[in-house]
């Protein structure tokens, strides 16, 4: 005979199942949403601004500016952090501000989706996407265990150091995801709500951000050769590589809720091409053309640099730890 005392408890034992079933779906949401602009719109006085589709135009036009100047943030704060006598490699910097601007970012999802949803994919997607990179960090690991730069040091020295660079890399990446979020939270109640752009400045907007792609060609041509290697060559593919890995998030992710497996896929993906790149550059029975050379380059720090993330990674790990 059931008393009520075991109604109870096998109600309270299925409010408990409840729970953790919406806090699957809650992360799973949270993870396949990450890269997606916007949908919903939340309650204020302000007109109604206009919702996306993740393949909208708007969208993906906004991923090509965004890209570009990742890479080159990239780029340019490896330079900076390359010197003689550095106390820590040039990475790490890029991986711990693209990961800070990343978790700044995510809790103003829904304010900057009532301005503008494809600014968010923008700056996710785009800029920390690109400005991160994930292949990078693999090969700078791998030039440490094979002691690429002929350091004077032992076997072990060589296994240590490619550990620091893995652990530190995690460690500041996910520090930096959480300290950015904190951030966010602070400052969000001082964020004033901004009237979403007109039609006529969506236009414009994504008119020159195409505008901007078509420009990487004669900034490739026309700028010094030298140029080439260093950056230009770089920006050809930046776009290609973000529409890819975005491709793969917004395909893969929703599939499964216990792995982001889009991320995955776009990071193994990418570290595997860009170990191909190295290879042909460093081929010595055929000496690779200097353009030839420029452009493995290019594909390596921008298709690979953009197609590969640190920081998309470290927010759908953090998504993951979260209760």
């Amino acid at each position: 005979m059931t008393t009520k005392q075991d109604s109870v408890n096998v109600r309270v034992q299925q409010f408990d199942v409840d729970d953790d079933n919406d806090n699957v779906e809650s992360i799973h949401e949270s993870i396949a949403s990450i890269d997606r602009p916007p949908s919903q719109v939340r309650n204020h006085p302000l007109p109604l601004p206009k919702t996306y589709h993740p393949f909208s135009l708007h969208v993906l036009a906004l991923l090509i500016p965004s890209s570009i100047f990742g890479v080159l943030a990239r780029l340019g704060l490896q330079a900076l952090a390359t010197y003689d006598g550095q106390s820590i490699f040039p990475l790490a910097y890029v991986q711990s501000v693209g990961c800070l601007i990343m978790g700044f970012a995510i809790p103003f999802k829904g304010t900057i989706g009532d301005f503008y949803g494809p600014l968010y994919t923008a700056i996710t997607t785009g800029f920390c996407g690109s400005l991160t990179t994930f292949s990078g960090w693999q090969l700078d690991v791998f030039n440490s265990w094979i002691n690429a730069g002929g350091a004077q040091r032992g076997g072990l020295r060589d296994f240590m150091d490619g550990l620091t660079k893995t652990v530190f890399t995690l460690s500041i990446s996910l520090a930096s995801i959480s300290f950015g979020t904190y951030l966010a939270k602070l400052v969000e109640p001082c964020v004033p709500r901004l009237q979403p752009p007109r039609r006529v400045v969506r236009v414009t907007i994504t008119a020159l951000s195409i505008l901007l792609y078509a420009a990487t060609l004669p900034t490739y041509f026309r700028l010094s050769p030298r140029f080439r290697h260093q950056a230009t060559a770089a920006l050809l593919f930046a776009f290609p590589g973000t529409l890819t890995r975005y491709i793969l998030s917004l395909k893969l992710n929703p599939l499964f809720s216990s792995m982001p497996i889009g991320t995955f896929a776009a990071n193994a993906g990418g570290t595997a091409l860009l170990a191909a790149f190295h290879v042909l550059q460093g081929i010595s029975s055929e000496p690779v053309s200097p353009t030839a050379c420029s452009i493995l380059q290019g594909l390596g720090d921008g298709y690979c640099g953009c197609l590969t993330t640190i920081s998309t990674f470290a927010a759908e790990i953090v998504a993951l730890q979260r209760p």
